[in-house]
């Protein structure tokens, strides 16, 4: 008797096994992203219109994402907008169905996933940021980000004072122009002065000829 429920139980798993192995069919219930991790802020990689067919290749047991197929790619999506046939209904898939529709729960490894289907995509090259996690990934990128805008500033301030600089120099140069300017401009009109008095005064000296010459004055023989 023994024997028996023995071999009954092994035939049993070998009966389970395939329908562990094999993923489940699922549809999509929205427009939804599917992306390169088990979150929204990984990068989503394509759209799965409303309605479309997908193979669900595992969930994972913490959170309720799945990995699934679409049109050959692979991705992941919220459990929220999949939905699996159990029992001839439709129910959307979350743990309490994962062994009933035969979906094996799994783990997500940037490293490993992204190696196998992303490599072509951009945001591979920063996939060491990515694999420790997306909090971080965003976390560094928002630091470089504020490092460069630091950067971008203090270049801004340095040509504005580079620009400064220059604008005083030259405000200098124009200042030291005008003032020589105005300094040819006083002398010139100091010797016009000086020619107009001296031309006055030569008007002024009497001629020798206007006065009255004396007997024997030699002058007044000219």
């Amino acid at each position: 008797m023994k024997n028996l429920f023995v071999k009954i139980a092994a035939v049993g798993l070998l009966m389970l096994a395939p329908a562990v192995a094999q993923a489940a069919e699922g549809y999509s219930t929205a427009n939804v992203n599917m992306r390169a991790g088990p979150s929204t802020r990984y990068p989503a990689v394509a759209v799965i219109p409303a309605g479309s067919s997908v193979e669900i290749r595992g969930c994972l047991s913490d959170v309720n994402w799945c990995d699934v197929e679409f049109y050959g790619g692979r991705g992941w999506v919220s459990g929220q907008y999949v939905q699996a046939s159990y029992q001839q209904r439709r129910v959307y898939v979350g743990p309490q169905y994962y062994r009933p529709l035969g979906i094996p729960m799994i783990r997500f490894s940037v490293d490993n996933y992204w190696d196998r289907y992303y490599r072509n995509r951009d945001f591979y090259r920063d996939r060491d940021r990515w694999s420790r996690g997306p909090d971080y990934y965003y976390r560094d990128r928002d630091n470089r980000d504020r490092d460069r805008d630091r950067d971008n500033r203090d270049r801004d301030r340095n040509w504005r004072e580079r620009d400064g600089d220059r604008d005083g120099r030259d405000r200098n140069r124009d200042w030291r122009d005008d003032n020589q300017r105005d300094d040819r401009q006083r002398g010139d009109r100091q010797r016009g002065e000086r020619q107009r008095d001296d031309r006055r005064g030569d008007d002024r000296r009497p001629d020798r000829r206007d006065f009255d010459c004396r007997p024997g004055d030699p002058s007044c023989d000219e």
